[in-house]
Order: C-alpha cells, then sequence, then structure tokens
C-alpha cells in the first residue's frame, strides 16, 4: 500500500498548553494543519514502508515538513523536522533530526502495531521515548501515550 501522507497532533495537551500561555505553533516546508489541530506532512518519494494485513511493518518512509512550538520566550521551543517512520533494531519507530543540530536522528515515538480503518487509513499507537522526551520539552515521561498517528 503506498502512503502519501502521514497526519499526528504530537500531543493534544502539548499544541493547547502552547497556544493558552501565547505561545506559537509555526508551520514549515510543507508541513500544514487540519482544523482539529494534528499535522499533516506529505510522504516523500521512494520510501518502501510496508504495513502487513496483522499490522506488522517493515521498510521505513520519510515525510516533508516541519513544526515548531515556541513558548515562554524562548524557554520553551521544540521542533520536529523530517520525520520518519522505520522499523528497525528498536522496532517500529518514528524518528526526526535531533534539534538543535538537525546532523543526527532520534528516535521521538514508538509505534503500536497498525490498525487499518475501513477507508483504508492506517492508524498507530504512539508513545514518547526518552529521546522523544528532550526533543517535545521534557514535559512526558517515556511511555506516556502521544496522539496517534494517521497513514493516508
Amino acid at each position: 500500500m503506498l502512503f502519501n501522507q502521514l497526519t499526528w497532533g504530537v500531543k493534544a495537551s502539548f499544541r493547547s498548553y502552547v497556544e493558552a500561555v501565547g505561545g506559537s505553533i509555526k508551520l514549515s516546508d510543507g508541513a500544514s494543519r487540519t482544523e482539529e489541530g494534528a499535522f499533516v506532512f506529505a510522504a516523500l518519494p521512494d520510501g518502501d514502508l510496508s504495513i502487513a494485513p496483522d499490522g506488522t511493518a517493515t521498510g521505513a518512509m520519510r515525510f516533508q515538513g516541519t513544526v515548531t512550538f515556541d513558548a515562554h520566550g524562548g524557554m520553551l521551543k521544540a521542533t520536529l523536522t523530517e520525520l520518519c517512520l522505520e522499523v528497525g533494531a528498536d522496532g517500529f519507530v518514528l524518528t526526526a533530526l535531533e534539534a538543535p543540530t538537525n546532523q543526527s536522528r532520534c528516535t521521538i515515538a514508538k509505534l503500536g502495531s497498525a490498525e487499518v480503518g475501513p477507508d483504508n487509513a492506517i492508524t498507530l499507537a504512539a508513545e514518547i521515548t526518552l529521546d522523544g522526551m528532550y526533543q517535545i520539552a521534557d514535559n512526558y515521561p517515556p511511555g506516556t501515550a502521544l496522539d496517534p498517528l494517521r497513514l493516508d
């Protein structure tokens, strides 16, 4: 199955907090936002991500777009860019470029098994990792549930 986009809200309570304290959420590099507040990232060509009917996955797929959260005069700043779903030694994970250097990748979420919906979209449960905790402002300990990811 080919996927055109990834929709992910990161964590609804985090988005709400950033906006409630007068912070900003900026989108760039092709990322967009749904009416519900989640972010949409377009799939880059040449990915080989495959998800079997039983929910197991192989391969990887990258997505374009950047989301930057900024609040408290820059004291809270989190940037998520070049997201990638991949299967590796740590299982099925979501990685991103490690901010602020953008020189290496880090695993920001562990993903659960895939569920195929009636519209053939795939939903994946996600929980934050230790690296993800550092990428998303130290607010959530490893294992905290994040918003589910949706592949269309």
